[in-house]
């Protein structure tokens, strides 16, 4: 039976990798995709998609783009009543950590405001199906020499306010689950890589500077450690938990890939030919967690997933994909630039289409 999908955040990293996968998976179904489109969120993301469903296509249905902002309560309300969505998918956040700790306001507004208002409309137009996209910073921090994981039965611990405001929304969608019955489910994944990954983030970030030839900025001593997970194999994961998953469940969902945040530079480094002389370290960033590593047992055992892609294969396809999509990237960062110009001009800023 065909479903409308509510594809939230999905002009961002890996929202929109989930948009194409899910678009070439269930041809049936009809997506939305909704997307405030703040520094993050890229329509150029979703380009394909929009030209094969325009106006006057044959099925121009099956994927439309909506512009808005979860943490408008009344917008959410009026979409979910217009629409009558099958299956709510919330990748919508603000994820990066240190503009957490400069403007942390805005983090409760989108991360916890925003869940709370798709929860609420999901429920009151009996939504089939919300799933809510998390992370594996909620745990806090394994520490430095720790042998343990993060399972599902971690203790909650944020240390940043990025970490405690995506808490905070996993804690109201248990409770919408335990009070109202509400079928949910959450995942909490490690360090997502591949296309279309906004290039603040570290791998695509350090991809430019060294390939520009520039410095590559390693915060502390490096050696905090993060699992990585190439973003296809997440997208699998998400859809055989909204499939097959217990409602009401937490499953963890990681790449098994433990690496420190020095080794990664290094293999960009010899990726792209360059010496380790690019290496500079900086002050280390405050709230600095100093290891994450996932324990994806339950998931594996119960829903038969696991990651398909070494990091050795991901590596390649994303640094394939950023070479191919030269255009994609000067785009990005000229869009980059025209931002801080207004900020630091104070002029009104537009999203860009």
């Amino acid at each position: 039976m065909a479903k409308k999908v509510l594809i939230t955040g999905g002009a961002g990293f890996i929202g929109s990798n989930y948009a194409h996968y899910y678009f070439d998976k269930y041809p049936d179904d009809q997506i939305v995709v909704l997307d405030k489109l703040t520094y993050a969120g890229n329509l150029d993301n979703l380009s394909d998609l929009l030209a094969k469903c325009g106006p006057g296509s044959p099925r121009e249905d099956r994927f439309r783009f909506v512009q808005g902002d979860i943490a408008d309560k009344k917008f959410i309300e009026a979409l979910f009543e217009t629409e009558k969505f099958d299956l709510v998918l919330n990748f919508a956040a603000e994820t990066h950590v240190d503009r957490s700790i400069e403007e942390p306001s805005v983090f409760v507004m989108t991360n916890v405001v925003g869940t709370h208002n798709l929860l609420e409309a999901a429920r009151d137009t009996a939504v089939a199906r919300y799933h809510q996209i998390s992370t594996d910073e909620v745990y806090g921090d394994l520490g430095i020499g720790s042998k343990d994981f993060f399972t599902e039965k971690t203790s909650i611990a944020p240390n940043c306010p990025y970490a405690a405001t995506k808490a905070s929304a996993d804690l109201l969608v248990r409770s919408y689950f335990e009070t109202y019955q509400m079928p949910v489910t959450i995942s909490r994944c490690s360090n997502n890589y591949g296309p279309y990954q906004f290039p603040e983030k570290l791998i695509p970030y350090f991809f430019k500077l060294i390939s520009e030839g520039r410095p590559v900025p390693v915060y502390g001593d490096g050696l905090n450690v993060r699992d990585w997970l190439y973003v296809i194999d997440h997208c699998r994961a998400i859809d055989v938990i909204c499939s097959d998953g217990r409602l009401g469940e937490v499953y963890n969902v990681g790449g098994n890939n433990e690496k420190t945040n020095l080794e990664i530079t290094k293999i960009l480094l010899e990726f792209l030919g360059k010496d380790e002389s690019l290496i500079t370290y900086v002050d280390d960033r405050r709230a600095h967690d100093r290891r994450y590593a996932i324990d994806s047992s339950k998931l594996q055992k119960e829903l038969g997933w696991k990651p398909s892609v070494t990091f050795k294969e991901g590596i390649a396809k994303t640094f394939d994909w950023y070479q191919e999509h030269g255009e994609w990237v000067r785009r990005l960062t000229e869009r980059l630039v025209e931002r801080k110009h207004r900020v630091i001009s104070k002029e009104p800023l537009k999203a860009s289409r």
